[in-house]
């Protein structure tokens, strides 16, 4: 199952690579150090874990933060890039790349967009509607599913027992609810309020403005 979740997401980082414009990214000054900026501040945020069982550490993920800023493609570029950094430095299991590819960056951020578009279209528009909705609410859902997903992986690959996820991995998801949703929604109010042009799904005319 491991190497079927690492072509899965092989598969899914390559399109994503081709569909990026890569010419607006080399004439961008601005985009690159955003980017650049981005992906060592999630580097450096997922250095910090802790956990017992190997593969069963705990992180922040901060990755609604970083899809509501700079969008679906550029999120999961940066999500694929810092995965293998850290996989690098020994944080993480080589045999796990595909897995935590798919589980622990690809659909959190995946999910995040949906509800963002979801909210953009179907949800009044209004500043607090942007924050708890698309930022607070999704940092919280997307941790949650993260270590649920990751910790059924592990036991379906006899990695683990369901007794040793449950006792050591699931029981930490309450824990970690509120401050990842806190994280990531801090995170979105300080830049809106500070530096909006930095984040791609916010602009003053929808939000302050609305004219639908």
């Amino acid at each position: 199952m491991t190497w079927f979740a690492l072509a899965g997401f092989v598969a899914l980082y390559a399109w994503n690579i081709r569909h990026i414009d890569w010419q607006e990214f080399r004439q961008s000054s601005f985009l690159q150090h955003l980017v650049f900026g981005a992906g060592a501040s999630v580097f450096a945020l997922w250095l910090f874990r802790a956990g017992i069982y190997e593969g069963l550490d705990v992180h922040f993920l901060w990755l609604s933060a970083l899809t509501l800023t700079l969008g679906f493609r550029y999120a999961l570029f940066i999500g694929g890039i810092v995965l293998f950094a850290i996989t690098f430095v020994g944080k993480e299991s080589w045999q796990m790349l595909g897995a935590n590819g798919l589980l622990g960056v690809a659909l959190p951020i995946a999910l995040t967009y949906a509800v963002y578009s979801f909210s953009f279209h179907r949800v009044p528009r209004h500043l607090f509607v942007y924050v708890f909705i698309n930022a607070f609410f999704p940092g919280a859902l997307m941790i949650a599913l993260k270590m649920f997903f990751l910790g059924g992986f592990y036991v379906l690959n006899g990695v683990h027992t369901w007794q040793v996820v449950n006792d050591n991995f699931l029981v930490l998801i309450p824990l970690l609810l509120f401050p990842e949703a806190m994280l990531n929604g801090m995170t979105m109010t300080l830049l809106i309020i500070y530096r909006p042009h930095w984040v791609k799904t916010f602009k003053d005319d929808h939000y302050f403005d609305p004219k639908d």
